[in-house]
């Protein structure tokens, strides 16, 4: 399997790709049009003629056969065109003396404390390839690439999980709060999201701090957790050293996971090597390699060994990456 820049070539894999996530990938809808504008901007990106504020990158699993089965992106930087809204978890104390009464408040308040933070986006494996190393190989590639462009990025990352919903994709903590505020269901609100049109939330959502106290229990169980879908990808991001700190999805009441760029451990424990093609033999383990490029980027995952400063793999392996002997490749572990 192969993890590459998307380019405008993919337009048709990905609309495919899209269509078959439904409505849990909403910010890469399948529409042509809307995928062949943010594919434009994403060859920009990758070829460095964005400024960060407009950044976006967009990498696609690449099967065989040729088919596009996963997709995983980054923003440059969140939130500097117009707001990024979150709800942080916080607490309001309520106490009296006289009476005997204290009381302690978990309070939803509104803010944009995110703003300028690189987001992950985009991610979606087809459900045939969600097993072996196929799901690191695609979420941890996003940080293979920081890795070699740090100036293109934040230091603060963050990735909003997807919140629960059922099969109907009716969301319990939209049903107790937004419903209220937006004459619109759960789905359509994140649609509109997702494809960039967020002004109406700056219009209808309340300003004010929100007790959760006053939201169903169903709400409550909601919040800070991920859809059943999410809990593979959760899993790969902690195991980065990504953690809920507090913040969540103004919808879905989601899970945001966040990290400082240099802690992530797939950038923290990457190292630069020379490309050594021979046979990697008994002690090899399986690494994650990128060839280190920008609009040709290309990363596998593959058995390898590590001597003397050099990365050893097999002579398929160096081919997928399309480089020589002598190249500098980097690489990490998908172990551990």
């Amino acid at each position: 399997m192969l993890v590459r820049a998307a380019c405008l070539q993919d337009l048709e894999g990905l609309v495919a790709l899209a269509a078959s996530a439904g409505g849990g990938l909403t910010s890469l809808p399948a529409s042509e049009d809307k995928l062949r504008d943010r594919l434009l901007q994403i060859e920009r990106s990758f070829a460095g003629a964005a400024m960060q504020a407009d950044a976006d990158y967009l990498l696609v699993m690449e099967a065989p056969d040729g088919r596009i089965v996963g997709s995983s992106g980054m923003l440059g930087a969140a939130g500097l065109r117009e707001p990024w809204y979150s709800y942080r978890m916080g607490l309001t104390v309520a106490a009296s003396t006289e009476l005997e009464v204290y009381r302690q408040h978990p309070t939803l308040f509104l803010v944009n404390d995110l703003t300028g933070a690189t987001a992950l986006c985009s991610y979606f494996l087809a459900p045939e390839f969600r097993c072996g190393d196929f799901p690191r190989l695609l979420s941890k590639a996003r940080f293979m690439f920081m890795a070699d462009a740090p100036q293109d990025f934040s230091e603060r990352v963050v990735v909003e999980m997807r919140g629960v919903s059922d099969a109907d994709e009716r969301s319990p903590f939209w049903d107790s709060l937004g419903q209220h505020f937006f004459r619109m269901d759960f789905a359509r609100a994140d649609y509109l999201t997702g494809i960039g049109n967020k002004a109406f939330i700056a219009e209808m959502m309340p300003k004010f701090p929100l007790y959760a106290c006053f939201l169903s229990q169903a709400a409550r169980d909601a919040i800070g957790k991920v859809h059943p879908d999410s809990e593979a990808g959760r899993l790969v991001l902690e195991e980065e050293g990504m953690r809920y700190q507090g913040y969540i999805d103004i919808f879905d009441g989601g899970a945001t996971l966040e990290a400082q760029r240099g802690q992530i451990r797939a950038i923290r424990d990457s190292r630069t090597l020379l490309l050594a093609v021979g046979t990697p033999g008994d002690e090899a383990q399986p690494y994650l390699i990128s060839n280190r490029g920008r609009e040709n980027c290309r990363m596998i995952s593959a058995p390898a060994r590590v001597a003397a400063g050099t990365l050893v793999v097999a002579a398929e392996s160096a081919e997928r990456l399309k480089l020589r002997a002598g190249t500098l490749v980097r690489a990490v572990s998908l172990t551990g």
